[in-house]
C-alpha cells in the first residue's frame, strides 16, 4: 500500500528467505507494487511486476495497473493495459457469479416463505393473507428460545392474566443449540395456530375467496398486534450461532455462512416435504384432495381432516421459515409483511399446488431480481419482475408447472 521504494531491498530479502507460500506471495505482490510505480526500476522487472499483479487479479491490482506514472515505457504500458483488460474481464465474471449467489440466496428465502403457502393454496384454494404472520411467529419463537437459553429458564405467560409457567433448562444448553430447539418448536407452535385458524375461521368460508382473503387479512392484523402487545413494537435481537457466523471466499466470491446454511436448510425442507407427499398416507390423501376433492371424499378420505392438517402443515413450514429468516433479517411484528407478496408471486408463477414449480419459481425470481437490481435499482427491479410475471400469466394462466388431470381441466 505504501509502495516505498526505500523498502524494496528489505522486501526482496524477506521474500528470498521466506518459506511460507502465502507470505511469499504477499511479499512478491508488495515488490511488484513498488517496481511498477518506480520510474527508476528496470523495464524487465516492471514487466515481471505486471505479470505478478495480473495473477493477483483484484481491484487493488487493477488500480495499480491503470495508474502508471508518466514516462512509463511503451512496452510496460502495453503489458499493463493488457493485464488490466484481463483483470476487468475476470472481475466481471466474478461479479456475475456473486450476483448469481445473491439470487440463489434470495431464492432460498423465497422458497422457505412460499413452500407452505404452495401446499395450502394448492389443496384448499385458500388465499391466506396471514401466512406472513406464521413466518413472523416462527422468528419470535427463535427469540424466545434464545432468551430462555441466556437465562437458563423458559418462561411463558399470557399478558394481563397472570397465567404462565417456568421451566429450568440444562446448563450445557448454549446458543449454538438454539436453532436445533427453535426449529421443531416453531413448527409445532405455528402448526397448532394454523389448525386453530382453519377450524375456527377458514372452515366456514370455503368457496368464498374474497371473504377468506378479508378474514385472513384481519387475522394477520390481530396476530401483529398480539405480538406488539407481548414483545413490544421494536426489533428483537436474535444471535447467529457460531457455526453460522463469518464468511469465506472462493476467488473473488464472498459467501457468508448464514446464507449458505439457509440455502441448504431450504433445500432440505423441500426434499422432506416432497418425500412426505410421495411416501406417506397423509401425502397421498393431500394429493387426492388436490386433484379431485369430490372423488376423494367419495372413496372415504376425510377431506375436512385433510384441510386442517394441510393448513397446519403449511403454517408449520412457515414457522420454520421464520426461524431461518431470523438469522438474516430483523425480527419485528412486520417481518411477515415483507415476504407475503413475493410468496404469492412465487406460487402463482411456479404453478399452484406444484412443489417443483415453487422451487423453480423461487430461484428464478430470486436470481432475476438480483440481476435487475444493479441496472434498475431495488424498487424498479421488483416492479419489473411483477410486470414480467403479469405478462407471463397472461400466456400461461396456470404457471410454469400446471397440475394436470380431468378434474383440474374441468
Amino acid at each position: 500500500k505504501s509502495r516505498d521504494a526505500g523498502a524494496l531491498a528489505a522486501v526482496e530479502a524477506a521474500r528470498a528467505a521466506e518459506t511460507a507460500p502465502q507470505v511469499k506471495t504477499a511479499l512478491a505482490e508488495a515488490r511488484a507494487a513498488i517496481l511498477i510505480t518506480s520510474a527508476d526500476a528496470p523495464e524487465v522487472a516492471r514487466i515481471e511486476a505486471v505479470a505478478t499483479l495480473r495473477e493477483r487479479g483484484d481491484q487493488a491490482a487493477l488500480a495499480l495497473l491503470s495508474a502508471l506514472p508518466p514516462g512509463t515505457p511503451a512496452t510496460v504500458q502495453g503489458a499493463a493495459d493488457g493485464a488490466a483488460s484481463a483483470i476487468r474481464s475476470r472481475l466481471q465474471m466474478w461479479e456475475t457469479a456473486q450476483n448469481a449467489w445473491y439470487g440463489i440466496s434470495l431464492g432460498s428465502v423465497l422458497l422457505l416463505a412460499a413452500i407452505g403457502l404452495a401446499i395450502t393454496f394448492g389443496v384448499m384454494g385458500v388465499i391466506n393473507m396471514a401466512h406472513g404472520e406464521m413466518v413472523m411467529l416462527g422468528a419470535y419463537t427463535t427469540f424466545v428460545v434464545q432468551e430462555a437459553i441466556r437465562q437458563k429458564v423458559l418462561s411463558l405467560s399470557i399478558p394481563g392474566t397472570g397465567i404462565g409457567f417456568s421451566l429450568p433448562l440444562p446448563a450445557a444448553l448454549t446458543l449454538d443449540w438454539s436453532l436445533a430447539v427453535a426449529v421443531p418448536l416453531a413448527f409445532v407452535v405455528t402448526g397448532l395456530i394454523g389448525i386453530l385458524i382453519e377450524k375456527s375461521v377458514i372452515r366456514f368460508l370455503y368457496g368464498r375467496p374474497l371473504e377468506t382473503l378479508l378474514a385472513t387479512w384481519g387475522l394477520s392484523l390481530i396476530l401483529q398486534q398480539a405480538v406488539r402487545t407481548a414483545f413490544g413494537p421494536t426489533n428483537k435481537e436474535v444471535s447467529n450461532p457460531s457455526w453460522m457466523s463469518g464468511a469465506f471466499e472462493i476467488g473473488q466470491l464472498a459467501i457468508t455462512w448464514n446464507r449458505l446454511w439457509i440455502v441448504c436448510f431450504s433445500l432440505a425442507v423441500f426434499a422432506l416435504l416432497l418425500a412426505m407427499l410421495r411416501f406417506t398416507r397423509l401425502g397421498l390423501e393431500m394429493r387426492a384432495v388436490t386433484q379431485n376433492r369430490a372423488m376423494a371424499a367419495a372413496v372415504g378420505i376425510r377431506t375436512a381432516r385433510i384441510d386442517a392438517l394441510t393448513f397446519g402443515l403449511g403454517s408449520g413450514i412457515a414457522g420454520i421459515a421464520g426461524v431461518a429468516l431470523s438469522q438474516i433479517d430483523n425480527v419485528s411484528p412486520n417481518l411477515g409483511q415483507s415476504y407475503i407478496i413475493d410468496s404469492f408471486m412465487v406460487v402463482v408463477f411456479g404453478g399452484v399446488g406444484n412443489l417443483w414449480g415453487t422451487l423453480v419459481g423461487a430461484f428464478t425470481l430470486g436470481i432475476a431480481n438480483k440481476f435487475l437490481e444493479p441496472f434498475a435499482g431495488a424498487v424498479l427491479g421488483k416492479i419489473a419482475i411483477l410486470v414480467l410475471i403479469i405478462l407471463f400469466i397472461q400466456r400461461r394462466p396456470r404457471g410454469l408447472f400446471a397440475l394436470k388431470g380431468r378434474a383440474i381441466e374441468a
